[in-house]
């Protein structure tokens, strides 16, 4: 048998195991949408259809993992948070708050692109913290879950998570 090389793209997924990760995807994200209408906030924003997309299509890579998630996303807020207190609401600052999360996160051993999304977020739409963070944790937290559940339901998925912490 031969391994496939590394300058290749990856194999095709076949019809049920794309459906499966779509499938588990879009439920997480309907799920999310259902509670902001509930509590009248808005809980689904763009990084987090970004994370769902990795932990329901890509479970072994290091980005869809659950520290990566949930930490990633939190510092992603938190230094969203501080470049917005010492340099304002402007597309500039959020560009440096990305950076700024994305070397948090790497220094952090915490990879998760979509958490440099929520810098920017944070940045640019200045949402409450006391409202965002608590709103932020917990669909993180439902994404990892989800992941969790979703990777047992069918027999021949990648079990999620590869690590926790």
């Amino acid at each position: 048998m031969t391994t496939p090389s590394p300058l290749r793209a990856p194999a095709r997924p076949t019809p049920a195991a794309a459906a499966h990760s779509i499938s588990g995807a879009t439920v997480v994200l309907l799920v999310l949408v259902g509670i902001g209408a509930v509590i009248h906030e808005p809980v689904l924003i763009p990084s987090l259809a970004a994370s769902a997309a990795l932990v329901h299509s890509a479970p072994t890579l290091p980005l869809a993992q659950p520290r990566s998630v949930v930490v990633g996303h939190l510092m992603g807020a938190a230094v969203g948070y501080a470049v917005l207190a010492a340099a304002g609401s402007t597309p500039w600052a959020a560009a440096v708050a990305a950076g700024l999360t994305l070397a948090a996160n790497t220094a952090a051993r915490t990879p998760h692109s979509p958490g440099c999304a929520s810098a920017v977020i944070v940045v640019l739409q200045t949402p409450a913290p006391g409202r965002f963070v608590p709103l932020l944790l917990g669909a993180t937290v439902l994404l990892v879950l989800t992941g969790y559940a979703a990777s047992r339901m069918r027999p021949k998925a990648p079990r999620y998570p590869a690590y926790w912490w």
